[in-house]
């Protein structure tokens, strides 16, 4: 599977294209069209996105996508046109934030540029693109083999979260704990690694200020959009991995399985846990300062905020 991200003339250039290469066109979601030739599959997102994926989906990038649409090679020269993905460096990423029941996760992953290209070649990017937690699974464990010991996970389950929450009395600071948490534990196992790279969520301090407690020195990047560096990416699966695991123990304590998100559905569900087992047991299974946990028990809402989901 491979994605892009096309504007308006691409969009019309690829139909085009597709057409004359005898792709049977069909409707799409929130999309422009799919299409789709023996193993190849296009989804024309009205975002700009394109997904191509299918056992064929390699050659129509390399074929027909790139000089045809894009009008320049990308797949094949992701070294040139990215060095520093494929240079010795942390990437770290969490999972959970946004999601009332279940823990936080903040996972980091250690790369150089051979493993950098086996987990490009293995399939790992962004686990907001991947819509099956089995197949999550599978990356996770793919990931765990390329990598070894360079990989880190920290949970932190509801209990602590909440009991973390009252601690630093704001998410950025218990983030920036999780962070730098993972990333020294990492640089203790690979010392010489000069680099460390986060999706940023705050203040950038935050995190460095953390660093220099835990006696970590190193460069540390943070941008939005990080996912798109493979160690970033594959610390985005494993965050997330862990946190399907957690939230499947988390429902069998439950008696029922726990949604993801904090939306209608999730809030019915609390509500149920809360009429039928108490707020001690509800506490027990979300993260509290939630408004969705306040507006179930009656407590005074806190400030609305809305996070990626992860």
């Amino acid at each position: 599977m491979f994605t892009h991200t096309l504007d308006e003339a691409q969009v019309r250039r690829l139909r085009e294209v597709a057409a004359a290469k005898g792709f049977e066109f069909g409707p799409l979601e929130h999309g422009h069209f799919s299409a789709r030739k023996g193993r190849c599959v296009l989804s024309a997102y009205r975002s700009g996105k394109l997904v191509v994926a299918g056992k064929d989906s390699r050659d129509f990038v390399e074929f027909v996508l790139e000089p045809e649409v894009l009008g320049e090679a990308k797949l094949g020269y992701e070294k040139i046109h990215h060095p520093a993905m494929y240079a010795p460096h942390f990437g770290v990423d969490e999972s959970g934030k946004g999601d009332l029941f279940g823990p936080l996760v903040v996972a980091g992953v250690y790369v150089d540029e051979g493993t950098a290209q086996r987990l490009s070649e293995a399939g790992v990017r962004d686990s907001k693109t991947i819509t099956s937690d089995a197949r999550i699974a599978d990356l996770a464990e793919e990931i765990g083999k390329v990598v070894g010991i360079g990989r880190e996970v920290v949970t932190v389950g509801p209990e602590r979260y909440g009991e973390l929450y009252r601690k630093f009395g704001n998410l950025n600071r218990l983030l920036a704990w999780a962070h730098g948490k993972v990333i020294a534990n990492l640089h203790g196992k690979v010392p010489e690694c000069p680099r460390a790279l986060s999706d940023q969520f705050g203040n950038p301090r935050l995190i460095e200020t953390e660093l220099r407690r835990q006696g970590v020195d190193l460069k540390l990047e943070q941008r939005t959009k990080a996912e798109s560096d493979i160690a970033v990416a594959a610390a985005s699966i494993l965050a997330r991995a862990e946190f399907v695991r957690q939230l499947a123990k988390l429902s069998e304590t439950a008696g029922f399985s726990l949604g993801k998100g904090s939306g209608a559905l999730i809030k019915r569900q609390a509500a149920e846990i809360f009429e039928k087992q108490g707020r001690e047991k509800l506490a027990k299974l979300c993260k509290t300062h939630f408004r969705t946990f306040a507006e179930v028990v009656g407590d005074p809402l806190p400030p609305k905020v809305e996070w990626k989901k992860r």
